[in-house]
């Protein structure tokens, strides 16, 4: 499921594209937009913030040239009045911030941040999954992001993860994932113990999806915590969600899957490894070594290396090789159901890098052997490696 800012963005509705106007007629409907927003009057100001926001669904023109809306439509946010213009002028807002970097720094530093983060304690799911859009939309700015971890909103961010509607909760988890790449803001969300919340979120998206990416991401960050690492092998299935991505996921999420799980075992080897080990993680990281990018392949190498019985030695008799690798830790799992996958899967890669190889070959014979010299000449001129 997308965020709520991205199904928006991709409305097919009749009015979606103003830059289909032509650029007069979408000029006059900008002043005149901007004509009512300067209005004493409530109906002309909610009139303006449907213009606004129907003229910058999808224009980045408009959004350029509305910007001298965002203070009034700021100031609607503070309006003791009914639900229906708070929704116009968030909804304004949310689209004059898309994709556009100056305008989510104006309209924090019009003081955006205090009614928005209110919002997210309203009883209306309405208006609490607009103010959840538009903290994403706002925090995809770098500036922004220590000023709404500053403004209080983390915490509610996280009840909305916990407690709010579908739309909601994913547009939350994105928000969080966005604000954690500022390190204070990492520190305040740990606080809050969103673990569970996340864990329950992965556990029923779409392990493709980019919710998973966000919440894989999310978990990355925080298993390199203590605090993290214990509230995510204290939630069942928390480790096996993680696992599921590893195994499901898009490129991204495999390679945050592994690196949380890295993390992990990298920290504590002995705690860690068999939490790890139990979920039967060996398949999805055989299969990572080989389809996955090349950060998450070096990742699952690494990972395998410590998850075997003993990593830090190295028998002559039994060469660091994968296979030996991967072998040791077959040895070591009990039951037959992931021991024989893992075993297969093997099997699989084995024959998958012969047949490689001879495939490689045969194009190399094939590309040194012109069919005017003799076979002979050519095998001596294969260059070595």
């Amino acid at each position: 499921m997308e965020s709520y800012t991205e199904k928006y963005q991709n409305s097919s509705s009749p009015d979606a594209n103003p830059d289909a106007d032509t650029p007069r007629s979408s000029s006059s409907a900008v002043q005149r937009a901007l004509l009512l927003i300067q209005s004493d009057d409530h109906d002309s100001k909610l009139q303006a913030a449907k213009d606004i926001r129907r003229l910058t669904k999808t224009s980045q023109r408009c959004r350029r040239q509305l910007s001298a809306s965002i203070e009034p439509l700021v100031s609607m946010l503070s309006f003791q009045s009914p639900h229906s213009l708070h929704e116009s002028a968030l909804l304004a807002l949310l689209n004059l911030a898309v994709k556009d970097d100056i305008n989510k720094i104006n309209i924090v530093e019009a003081g955006a941040l205090e009614p928005i983060v209110r919002f997210l304690q309203s009883e209306s799911s309405n208006i609490q999954e607009y103010a959840t859009a538009s903290l994403l939309t706002l925090s995809a700015s770098a500036t922004n992001k220590p000023v709404i971890g500053a403004s209080g909103a983390i915490p509610l961010i996280v009840e909305i993860l916990k407690h709010g509607s579908s739309q909601a909760k994913i547009d939350a988890v994105m928000a969080l994932s966005n604000l954690s790449t500022h390190p204070d803001n990492l520190n305040i969300i740990l606080k809050t113990n969103p673990v569970p919340s996340i864990v329950n979120l992965l556990k029923t998206c779409k392990k493709s999806s980019r919710t998973a990416e966000k919440c894989t991401a999310l978990i990355e960050s925080l298993v390199g915590f203590e605090d993290g690492k214990t509230a995510l092998t204290s939630e069942e299935g928390g480790v096996l969600a993680v696992v599921e991505v590893l195994e499901n996921g898009s490129l991204h999420s495999r390679e945050h899957a592994v690196g949380a799980l890295l993390t992990m075992c990298e920290s504590d080897r002995c705690k860690y490894r068999e939490p790890i080990l139990r979920e039967g993680v060996i398949p999805g990281l055989l299969e990572l070594t080989v389809q996955g990018t090349p950060k998450a392949q070096s990742k699952a190498q690494i990972l395998l290396r410590l998850l075997r019985d003993s990593p830090y030695t190295r028998s002559e008799l039994q060469p660091d090789t994968l296979e030996n690798i991967v072998c040791n830790i077959i040895s070591q799992i009990e039951g037959d159901d992931q021991s024989g996958k893992a075993k297969k899967m093997l099997a699989e890669m084995v024959q998958v890098s012969m047949e490689q190889s001879l495939r490689h070959l045969q194009k190399r014979a094939l590309v040194c052997t012109p069919t005017d010299l003799p076979i002979a000449n050519c095998t001596s001129e294969v260059p070595s490696k």
